[in-house]
């Protein structure tokens, strides 16, 4: 088969030059990437679709077709919309019809048949459902993080609705959110509680139901995100990460365990929150220390302004923190520029009683911590979202669930992790190795589609949905819905 995965935000290269430094550039393309590559290995035609950019802030990110060295069967295609500036997400929603037309013009161009499309995010649903409409082309659709759990979020925290639309656009993602479940032939989610919460929503109903959901959970590379053996830390991360700890944490603290964070800088990650846990524990002080990633700073006790404004925002509270309660000596930031980079820092500090901690607010599924989990570092990660389903099956547990609104949650959870160190590291590895590969999501993926990939009607999209210009009917459905709130 011929398979697209359509993902216009993505900016995918063979090196992923970009990954976690821009909010777009999040799980999703490891995601996108890890399933194309191993469904390419199981002999089927794969391209990942993205938008074409020529823009100075992304050199490494240039041409029309790109591969990643050593796969055969997947090739990275870049197709033009509204001219070649990098846009982020917010901004796409207008242009993804030219560039479906644009994509169409392009398979046409090279004589090539499309068997089956797979959406990521609410615009590359978007660009499938448009795809579906004008080809006849049947597709999936993967939201991995939804609006209206967003939207909700934010709202609570009294930001305004005009506030929110002027940011973040909700009235249009809300749109394509929608338009892409009522399509959709399959909605792949990464737990059952994803399928029962998010989609279940009260602005996703009507689109939602009786939908074919299956469960497709993402996995973890092992080969990247070895096990820890005691001596497959690449040399040059080992000495720039020693060199780091040597820097900012006191000599006399070297030898105590070490709580890893390594999510981007943004609110929902909820970096403040396991920071004003440990401040608030003197035994948490006394018994580890606490690194944080920090990509493109060297030294972020002298400068972070490299940092984009929110990041900073973050930053600058964090440092506050460290500085009302001394925490000098026992927090430090790490540069970590790549997939291997992380890998290898993960490696480096199971050697040193590390443990990863994801304080966030509410997490989708939770990549992150299965990929920490496979090196050999036990994982304490927030109970909000499918880390609750990912860490815990049939009374076993694989992890530390914490509640993150609680700052005395978070030390105990991160206290019962150090406590049982072994325990969770090797429960930790087994549930990678027996649960979550790459492998078995992509045969999942291809059973799936075999069930329903034949010939299907025009699905009639209206006009609106093209240009998604309906700014004020789109807005009145969330009026409607803060309205009864």
């Amino acid at each position: 088969m011929r398979i697209l995965f359509l993902n216009p935000q993505g900016n995918f290269d063979q090196h992923d030059s970009y990954w976690t430094e821009h909010p777009d550039f999040g799980g999703q393309l490891v995601y996108v990437k890890e399933i194309a590559i191993e469904i390419a290995k199981l002999g089927h035609q794969v391209d990942i679709v993205t938008r074409y950019i020529d823009d100075p802030d992304f050199p490494a990110i240039e041409g029309t077709i790109d591969h990643y060295l050593g796969i055969n069967n997947l090739r990275i295609v870049r197709i033009h919309a509204n001219g070649e500036q990098f846009l982020p997400k917010e901004q796409l929603w207008e242009h993804l019809s030219e560039w479906v037309d644009n994509i169409i013009g392009f398979y046409q161009k090279e004589g090539v048949n499309i068997d089956f499309a797979t959406g990521h995010y609410g615009d590359g649903g978007l660009a499938c459902a448009i795809l579906k409409d004008k080809m006849q082309i049947p597709y999936s659709f993967t939201g991995h993080s939804l609006g209206a759990q967003k939207f909700d979020k934010l709202y609570q925290s009294n930001a305004s609705l005009k506030e929110l639309e002027r940011t973040y656009h909700f009235s249009k993602r809300l749109l394509a959110e929608n338009t892409a479940m009522k399509y959709a032939d399959i909605i792949f989610v990464s737990t059952s509680q994803e399928k029962d919460e998010q989609y279940t929503h009260e602005l996703y109903q009507a689109s939602s139901k009786d939908k074919n959901f299956v469960v497709a959970s993402p996995g973890v590379n092992i080969e990247t995100f070895a096990e820890y053996n005691g001596h497959n830390v690449d040399l040059d991360v080992l000495n720039k990460v020693e060199k780091t700890l040597s820097r900012d944490i006191d000599s006399s603290r070297k030898d105590l365990a070490h709580i890893l964070l390594a999510s981007r800088l943004d609110p929902k990650k909820n970096h403040i929150g396991l920071l004003e846990a440990y401040a608030n524990d003197q035994s948490l002080q006394d018994k580890a220390n606490v690194v944080i990633s920090l990509r493109g700073v060297d030294n972020a006790f002298k400068d972070y302004s490299i940092l984009k404004p929110n990041e900073q925002k973050i930053m600058d509270q964090m440092m506050n923190m460290i500085e009302k309660y001394d925490l000098y000596g026992k927090v430090t930031f790490i540069n970590i520029l790549s997939q291997k980079e992380l890998a290898n820092t993960y490696r480096y500090f199971v050697s040193k009683q590390g443990i990863f901690c994801l304080t966030a607010l509410y997490e989708p599924f939770g990549l992150a911590p299965i990929e920490a989990m496979s090196t050999g570092l036990p994982a304490v990660v927030t109970k909000y979202g499918g880390p609750s389903e990912v860490l815990k099956e049939d009374g076993k547990t694989f992890g530390v669930l914490i509640d993150v609104h609680s700052s005395k949650e978070i030390a105990k959870g991160i206290h019962k992790a150090i406590d049982e160190y072994e325990h969770y590291q090797q429960a930790g590895v087994q549930r990678v190795l027996t649960s979550y590969t790459w492998t078995a999501t992509a045969k999942t993926y291809i059973n799936a589609i075999k069930e329903i990939n034949k010939p299907v009607k025009g699905v009639m999209i209206p006009t609106y949905f093209y240009s998604l210009n309906q700014d004020d009917l789109d807005q009145r459905v969330l009026k409607d819905y803060v309205k009864k709130d």
